[in-house]
Formats: C-alpha cells, structure tokens, sequence
C-alpha cells in the first residue's frame, strides 16, 4: 500500500491528523499550493504560519529582492566535495542552518545532489561530484547538520537532471540499473542516513524503461520507490512552475506546487477533489506532510518539533568556517619545484596577473548567486597577506566577450538633458502610464504594476574616445532596438516564466552598433522592451545598456603583464571563467579557457620560471600548458572568502587537501559525454552506469588529472591495508600511511572497488569509501575506511532488484582512481538477492 493511500498514519503523526481533519477542504487545496514565490499558505486557526524557502546552493539568499539584503556567499558545492571531509561538511550544514535563521528561511532549497555526468553542463559548479558515493556522503552531513539545527534542506532535482539544455521539456532515458546504482543512490543515501525532510522534481522527465514521464508526474519514481520504497515521509515540491498537470501531477506523488498562488493547482485540485478525480485522501496525505514539515521547523503552534534541536545554531563563525573550507578545497594539480608554499620574505615585487586577478569569479550565475555580505580583490588579500611587497595588477588577456554596463550617470543625458535616460512605461494602447529620470540602472526594472507591458528608454549617450566604440542594448521579449537612428532588433515575440526558467534573461545578447569616433560626438539610444508578467514570478522589465570603448587590444594587454612578470620575483597568473561561460539555463559550448588566458600563462612562464598558476573556475576547462608550468593551482568559486583564502593557501597559513570530485579532461575529443544536447527532445544516457571517472576508465582514456588526484604539500607513503569483514558484509579497512614530507598535513585516503571478474555491466572501479587523516611530518598515522555491503550489489533489470554476486573483489587503496598504492581481496559470499 502506498505510504500517500495508507488509512491509518503513525501513531507520532495523530497530532497532525488531527488538525488536518480540523481544514475545510479549501483550506486543504490552499495549503499544497504555494502562497507567493518563496512562501508557503499560512492557516492561523491551527496555528501554522507561511513556511519561508530560499534558494541556497552556495548560500542563503532570503526571501527580499532588496538590494539591501545581502547573504555569506559560500563557495561552490564543487569546492566542499573537493575537501572530501565530512566533518566540514558538518560545519558548512552549521553555516547554512544559521544563514537561514538570519533571512528567516525554513526550507533551503539545496543541496543540488544531481551528478557531474558532462563536463559542460551548466550547473556542473552547483554539483557535488561526478561519483554518486562522494556526492551522498557529503551531502548526508551537510543536510543532517542543517536539519538538527531545525532548518529544513530541500534535495534537488529529482532525478537524472544533468544538464541545462532544454531543461524543462527533455527526456532522460535511463535503465534502470543506471537509475537505480547511479543517479537515484545519493538521493536514497539523503533518505536513509540523513531523513531528508523535503524533496524537490525536475523539470526534465524521466523514461526508465517502463514509465515516461515528467518527474513531477513519474509515479513510479515518486511515490513507488522514494515514498513507499525508501519511506521518505517529507514533503516533495515542485522546481518553479515545473508543475504542468493536475490529476497526473498529484497521482505521481507531488505534495507542493511551487511557486503560488497561480499555476494548475488551486482551482484545477479544488475542482479534481470535487470531481473525485483525485481523492480528498490523498489530499489529506499531502497535507500531513506538509504539516509535519511544519512541525520540524517550527511553523505549528502547539505542535513540539519533532527531533529537530532548534536551540543548536550558536554563534558560528561564519566567515572563519567558508574561510577554512575555501582553502582547504583547493587542489594543487601540479607543483614539481615545491613552490608552496610562499615565505612572505621571499619576494618583494609580485606580478599579479590575468583577468580573473583583476575580476574574480566567486559564484556562478542562476539560483546559487547571492548578494555577498563583502567582497575583497586578489590584490587587496596579497597585500594583507605579504606585507610591504609590491603588487603590480594586470589582465594581460581578454576573458568576457560581452560588452560591459554603460555607465548611465557618468556619459548619458535624457532628452531633456537630465543626467541619465527617460524612462517611461506604457499601457498597452501605448498610453505613458509613469515618467522618470533613471541615472542607477541595474538593467531591470522589477514589479512593474500590471497595466505597463512595455518600458521605454531613452538616451543620449557621450562618445569622447577616439576609437570603436560598441553601444547596444540586450533584452528579452517583445522589443524594438534602435542606436544612433538605426533599428538594430526588433521581435513580436511576447514571452513568461521561459526567460527565467532558461536563464536567457540574466545574459541577453545585446544588439550592438559599432561606431568609429575620430572626435567626441554622441548616439541616439531608444529601447522600447516588454515588461515580462511571468506566472509565478514577480513582474519584470530587462534592458541591458551596453558600453564597449575603445581599449588596449589582446596584443596590448599581454605585453603588458610580461614585462611585469620578468620584473617580478615572482607571477601569480589567475585564469579561469566568468558568469557569461558558467550559470544555470544553459550549459557550455566548449571547455576552452575563454579568450586569449592560454596565450597569457605561456608568456607570462617564458618571462618568469618562477610562475604560479591558479585556476579560478567552478568546472573543468582544458589547461593546454598543464605539464609546463611547475605550479598550478584549481581554485574553484570561493565564495565571498576567496581572495583571502587564496592568499592563506599562497603564504602557507592553510594546507590545499583539496582532491578532484571529478575528472580534469586534457582534450576535449577525450571526453567520454561531450555535451548535453537533446535529440527529437531526449538525452540518451548511453554510457550506463560508467559515468565519470568510470567511462575514462572502461575507455583506457588518459586525463589531464584523474578522479581524486590532489598533492596538498607534503608527500605520502601508503605502508600497510588490512581489514575484517562485518556480519552484515561490510568490510573495515585499517590503513597506515606516512608522511615523508617536511610539514604536517592532511591526506585523503580512498578506496576502490572491483569486480570479481571483468564484467561490462559494472564498472572497471568504483569508489567504496574514503576517509581524512592528519600526520605530522614524517610521522605515520592509521585510519579506517569502511567500505559498506551496499558497495558490492548491483540492480539486476531482470528481477528486478538487487543482488550481491559472490566472488573475490580486488580493494583498491591509494591516492586516486589512477594512483592505486595497497590491495586487499575480499571474499564475499551473497544469498541471490540483498
């Protein structure tokens, strides 16, 4: 029977159910619709207040679109998979927990537990890891941190959701094994380990072999295997405006529409329950568990929460804590001069080079971004961190290939010439409904009252530099553009929830007029754009001002940071993405470092051998010049702490035990899923269970660097492996390692899994377990690493269902899934099914 059909709910949930029977059937139908865009439907007469959601994945941003509300800006999930210590994971579900409190959130929505299956999709930095044991582990100690701390995480996005392309309409098609060994495992671990309270469907669908169907919609993934299988018993909500159906929708399992009040719920479940096409039992079903959300993070009066301790977000050191993970997640990919780390008093004049040195790229684009509670430059954090040495800062490359914001205030007059542009919204017979003077412009205008539907303006714009000059605006939507007198684009197409839901509102391809100035003159711009009423969002108006002047060119630019870097004692060259290559809505079209960044590091190595390399990217790129530099640095998106932890990792106040959550391709021809491109509407997941590291494995493909490599700096010697198998067929590895280095330090100790025999439906390896240990130099420590009987089962599709095949499996210890230093054999004898 299903958990959502079952009469008589547990005896812990009475309380609940009473209450439930004390709501009109109305009340019911309100309360699994959401009230607003990030708050649920308050019902005061039992005593339960709007729940409040925020998206989350690296950080809190809170429920206010006010510029005045600014969150801690974590680093990317990437970054905290790549410390492999689920201790600090421990710590960063503490810092999410008291963010939460801060904003007045209940739910975050996160973490992001969907796989890095490609290196190019578009929210890879928002994901934990390519391995699905790697991805659930930290998520695990991340989510039941948060929630004893009584705030709620919402998992996402159930399920095989990998990719940006077509994201709300395409098919997954996926065996069931693949499903069920891969993609579903971190999502079942978040269930059993963490008793996850809430769950959100993708937007994507889901075709296991015998049910094609949305994920909001996919009963037999929803309610058969995640709520009456596994036992969740929290809340799974829908992503925003992914619900696109009634009865089928809430038949499939889907407790909470999101966002509301509008959408096919409401009227459309009222009328269903009415109608006796969905039964008011499974609405009560609903309804309790939502109530019991509540009751978890003490929405209901009267209703004690229910394990959670509330009391336990104490002073945190917020800032000390993403400090710590920011440094100690970054991965020295190479250093064969021990150039880390750097003795302040070693160097006097550094050349700080490259176009992320000048604009780091902290965060990526879509629902992870944040307002950061401060920011700081790499210059600013060398400084501190150096003291009197001199800093000469250069871009030496182009990296952002979209022209920057126009400087409204300081180069624009309105046509009344009034510092800035006119601004002025319409009705829809053209009507000027409001009149202003914009001089701050954002690029939006946001809640727009509902009458306007397009916003006009216009502008002067001062040209004083001799040179090109690029002048444009981007927008979305109905429009007309035109610059200096010319019509550059112009579209009758009248657009919704799309824009935001593929994020080609966030970057919109400005139309641009490339004028040649020989003296100051000035160009005409009038943009006449449509104000976007989305269904579920607030209203909005997006015009884009854009400014290119004329600069120094690449040529320019990279002569420039050379004769800094042959006059310094040492080069530190950032390198990296930006917001325009990594964001949610669209996924990646190449995995080349964007503009000229790899002409850059090979001029700046010729003029200086001592070079240090730091890569400022979330994921993987191509780092052509990878076996020439002595020394190079993955650094990811750090967060609002970047800069200073960065620096900490340079001076050697903090060890980088960063280690790979993924695979570092060095040709893009190598790579074993290269994009995420749908066809006839369906991403075909063709490589099975061998997903990441496991594909370059089963192709004899060589990487740049492989899953889990990562040097720190010291070295290790792996001495000794013993282990002892458990009465459940778990099996305990005892394992002691050296540090032959001449500092302590901190190792991450892993350990792969083979099958008895060569078998094409397993992998070559997969990894069983891992665990941090920390020596002091030259000094030996022990740790144990328990690899779970879980670890030796696969899905059978012809059962279907799980079983252990007996054998003798090799049990890899080392350093990588290429670095392999122990090995133990263990037996394992398995009934036919486990």
């Amino acid at each position: 029977m299903s958990l959502d059909t079952a009469i008589q709910p547990p005896t812990a949930d009475r309380p609940l159910t009473d209450l439930t029977a004390a709501l009109s059937l109305e009340e019911k139908v309100r309360l699994v619709v959401g009230a607003g865009l990030w708050s649920t439907t308050a019902i005061p007469h039992i005593g339960l207040r709007a729940m409040h959601v925020s998206d989350g994945p690296a950080g809190v941003r809170g429920v206010s679109d006010s510029a005045d509300e600014t969150s801690a800006s974590f680093p990317a999930p990437s970054a905290l998979a790549a410390t492999w210590d689920v201790d600090l994971a421990d710590e960063v579900g503490h810092v999410f927990a008291a963010e939460a409190r801060r904003h007045g959130v209940d739910v975050v929505l996160a973490p992001q537990v969907n796989l890095q299956r490609t290196p190019v999709g578009g929210r890879h930095f928002e994901c934990y890891s390519e391995d699905p044991l790697l991805t659930g582990a930290i998520a695990v100690h991340v989510v039941r941190s948060a929630q004893d701390r009584g705030v709620g995480m919402c998992v996402k996005h159930f399920v095989a959701n990998d990719s940006e392309t077509q994201r709300t309409t395409y098919l997954a098609r996926v065996d069931e094994q693949t499903l069920r060994e891969v993609y579903l495992a971190p999502f079942e671990q978040l269930v059993h380990e963490a008793q996850a309270w809430s769950v959100m469907s993708a937007y994507s669908g889901i075709d296991d072999g015998t049910t094609a169907a949305t994920a909001a919609e996919h009963r037999p993934l929803l309610t058969g295997v995640l709520k009456d299988e596994w036992g969740f018993d929290g809340v799974v909500m829908s992503d925003w405006v992914a619900t696109t159906s009634v009865v089928a929708s809430a038949e499939g399992g889907l407790d909470l529409q999101m966002p509301g009040p509008d959408g096919p719920w409401g009227d459309g479940l009222l009328d269903a329950v009415r109608s006796g096409a969905v039964s008011e039992e499974l609405l009560d079903a609903k309804v309790l568990r939502l109530l019991r959300l509540a009751q978890r993070v003490g929405a209901l009066d009267g209703v004690e929460p229910s394990g959670a301790q509330r009391d336990r977000v104490a002073d945190v050191d917020v800032r000390g804590v993403l400090r710590e993970l920011v440094s100690r997640s970054m991965v020295v990919l190479r250093d064969d001069e021990h150039a880390l780390p750097v003795a302040p008093d070693d160097v006097t004049r550094i050349a700080l080079l490259g176009p992320n040195a000048v604009h780091p790229f902290v965060q990526g684009g879509g629902s992870a971004y944040v307002r950061p509670d401060h920011t700081s430059t790499p210059e600013a954090a060398l400084r501190d961190a150096f003291g009197e040495v001199e800093v000469d800062v250069h871009p030496g490359a182009v990296s952002r290939l979209l022209p920057p914001a126009l400087d409204l205030a300081g180069r624009c007059t309105t046509p009344d010439g009034h510092p800035g542009a006119l601004g002025e919204l319409l009705a829809a017979e053209g009507t000027v409904l409001v009149t202003t003077d914009v001089t701050d412009w954002p690029g939006w205008l946001r809640e727009v009252p509902g009458p306007a539907v397009a916003l006009r303006l216009r502008s002067t714009v001062r040209l004083d530099e001799p040179g090109r000059h690029e002048v444009g605006v981007g927008t979305v939507g109905k429009h007309r553009i035109s610059v200096g007198g010319q019509v550059l684009s112009t579209s009758e197409h009248v657009v919704g929830a799309e824009v935001i839901l593929d994020s080609s509102v966030n970057q919109p391809v400005p139309a641009t007029l490339v004028i040649e100035v020989t003296e100051p003159t000035t160009v005409e711009i009038d943009a006449l754009v449509q104000v976007v009423h989305p269904v579920g969002y607030a209203s909005f108006a997006r015009a884009e001002l854009v400014h290119r002047v004329p600069g120094t060119s690449p040529d320019e630019l990279l002569a420039v940071a050379v004769d800094a870097a042959a006059a310094a004692d040492l080069a530190i060259v950032v390198v990296g993405t930006n917001e325009e290559i990594e964001s949610e809505g669209y996924d990646r079209t190449s995995l080349a470092l964007p503009g000229t960044q790899d002409q850059l590091v090979k001029a700046a190595l010729a003029a200086n051998p001592r070079t240090i390399v730091v890569v400022n990217a979330g994921a993987p790129v191509l780092l052509p010049w990878l076996d020439e530099v002595p020394c190079v640095l993955w650094a990811w998106l750090g967060g609002q702490e970047w800069p200073d932890a960065l620096a900490d990792v340079l001076t050697g106040i903090t060890e980088p035990t960063g280690r790979l959550p993924w695979t570092l391709p060095a040709h893009e021809s190598d790579v074993p899923v290269p994009d995420a491109v749908p066809v006839d509407g369906v991403i075909e997941y063709h490589e099975g269970v061998h997903v990441g590291y496991r594909s370059w494995l089963r192709l004899d493909r060589t990487p740049a660097a492989p899953f889990g490599h990562g040097l720190g700096w010291t070295t290790w010697e792996y001495e000794s492996v013993s282990h002892a198998v458990e009465a459940d067929g778990s099996v305990v590895l005892d394992v002691r390692v050296r540090n032959t280095g001449a500092r302590d330090a901190r190792e991450v100790v892993q350990v792969y899994v083979e099958p008895p025999v060569p078998d094409e439906s397993r992998p070559v390896r997969w990894l069983g377990g891992f665990a941090v240990v920390h020596a002091t130099a030259g000094a030996h420590a022990d740790v144990q690493v328990r690899v779970d009987a879980k670890a030796f089962r696969t899905w059978d599709n012809a059962l279907p269902g799980w079983v252990t095949p007996a054998g003798t499996y090799p049990i890899r210890v080392g350093r990588s899934s290429s670095d392999l230093r122990l090995s133990v054999d263990v037996a394992v004898r398995s009934p036919s099914s486990a």
